[in-house]
């Protein structure tokens, strides 16, 4: 297993909070699981704390302070818990930008990271029909700033399953949803991106439950993102990964192979352009 990577910490707040933690962890004597004990969490959340994968609660802070006898963390926390995205997404954007393979399924929508801006703007108009446009700006924005993880041409390994419902559903309108499976059609072409559609005749199937995004590091252990309406949950007990992993191999199994799915994502995107709009 690799060792520990050596955190710039001036790279960001988390990146800081990590490398004083790994710091004053060893300088205690302490393991991540002996850490973790007295504050109910893994030795392996301190490990994603320490990578900075996870982000640092206030709650976490004054505990951390306690324990290792510091005043670092509860003065340096605050930074680092600033966030443009919504509560329940924070931590898994920040894991999401340290990971080198993301494996999503997509139940409904295409994945944020390969929305289009009209295609992201219709979904959060959609979420939130009285938002101003001020807080709709701000969360595209948002989104299309995570897109740039896809402009490294090898990092990170992206690779997702999408529901046939997705093809299906013209969020936007059929101009709007044309064009954001064309831009996913395009980046499966530019072979930087690995797509699948698990189509209707695939029946029942392991992740039916709703989105789940896995997430691998090279210096941290995987997570598991689970999503639902305005909630999500970020886990990295290593039997529920595992559980999760598996649900997602055994729907990767079941899908149409990327060139058939490729093939599907563009019939689609062509009905759709000879649609009249409403």
């Amino acid at each position: 297993m690799p060792g520990p990577k050596n955190l710039d910490p001036s790279s960001s707040p988390r990146a800081l909070l990590g490398a004083e933690l790994r710091y004053a962890r060893e300088k205690a004597g302490l393991s991540q699981e002996e850490l973790g004990a007295p504050l109910f969490v893994s030795g392996s959340f301190i490990g994603q704390l320490e990578a900075g994968t996870r982000r640092m609660h206030l709650e976490y802070a004054r505990q951390m302070d306690e324990i290792l006898g510091t005043d670092f963390f509860v003065r340096n926390c605050t930074a680092a818990a600033k966030s443009k995205y919504p509560d329940h997404f924070a931590a898994a954007a920040d894991a999401e930008a340290d990971a080198t393979t993301i494996k999503e399924y997509a139940p409904q929508l295409i994945p944020g990271l390969l929305q289009t801006e009209a295609y992201a703007r219709a979904v959060f108009w959609a979420y939130q029909p009285t938002a101003t446009e001020d807080v709709i700006d701000a969360l595209v924005a948002a989104r299309l700033e995570r897109a740039h993880l896809l402009t490294d041409p090898t990092t990170p390994l992206l690779w997702v399953v999408l529901d046939e419902a997705v093809l299906r559903r013209k969020v936007g309108g059929a101009t709007v949803a044309a064009s954001a499976l064309r831009h996913v059609a395009a980046l499966v072409r530019k072979h930087r991106v690995i797509v699948q559609v698990l189509p209707f005749s695939a029946g029942g199937h392991a992740a039916m439950g709703g989105a789940v995004k896995l997430m691998a590091f090279e210096d941290a252990p995987p997570l598991t993102y689970l999503e639902g309406s305005g909630a999500g949950q970020l886990l990295d007990d290593p039997a529920a990964v595992a559980r999760h992993e598996l649900a997602y191999d055994f729907v990767a199994a079941s899908a149409l192979s990327p060139q058939e799915s490729l093939a599907l994502i563009e019939s689609v995107a062509e009905d759709y352009e000879h649609e009249e709009e409403p």
